[in-house]
């Protein structure tokens, strides 16, 4: 008995379900759905896509799974017209919302509008003023490649001189 030539109705649905429900269903529930047995359905789900065992379905959720990369594939120029597309559809709606928030996600893919913001996870209401400026100025050290190129890090040193020195004009 050798390895059969074609696929069977269960095995096509099962590769089917694998690919279409991937992210939303297990494998088990997958083969379920398919017609396999519930109390055996974990280790069928598993044979079924044992390239050694099943060749045919491996290949086939193999192929299938390569479709549905190309199809849903993101390059910037497909990312932007569809962009367009649904701002588009939502000026011909009357969405106003929807197509303005379009054009605003066509910008920042374009890089027109470009809003970083930075977010430091750590309770700050107990730091006193110079632990706070030692950890903003370690922050600016670190994410300077992605704030302006004009961006400025003052030492805490040199800024303690200078407020030092001003002092004494004062004075």
């Amino acid at each position: 008995m050798g390895l059969p030539k074609r696929l069977t109705e269960k095995q096509i649905k099962f590769a089917n379900l694998i690919i279409s429900e991937e992210g939303r269903k297990t494998n088990t529930e997958c083969a379920i759905e398919a017609g396999y047995e519930e109390n055996s359905a974990y280790v069928s789900a598993s044979k079924l896509q044992n390239p050694l065992l099943y060749p045919l379905v491996a290949q086939y959720i193999g192929r299938l799974r390569a479709e549905k990369i190309k199809k849903y594939d993101i390059t910037y120029e497909k990312h932007l017209a569809e962009l367009g597309k649904i701002r588009d559809e939502a000026r011909e709606n009357k969405a106003w919302s929807a197509a303005g928030n379009m054009e605003i996600a066509r910008g920042k893919a374009g890089g027109f509008q470009n809003n970083t913001n930075l977010h430091l996870h750590k309770n700050l209401d107990n730091a006193d003023e110079s632990e706070l400026d030692k950890m903003l100025e370690q922050a600016l050290k670190n994410y300077k490649p992605i704030f302006d190129s004009t961006a400025e890090v003052v030492e805490v040193e040199a800024e303690a001189e200078i407020e030092a020195e001003d002092e004494e004009i004062k004075e």
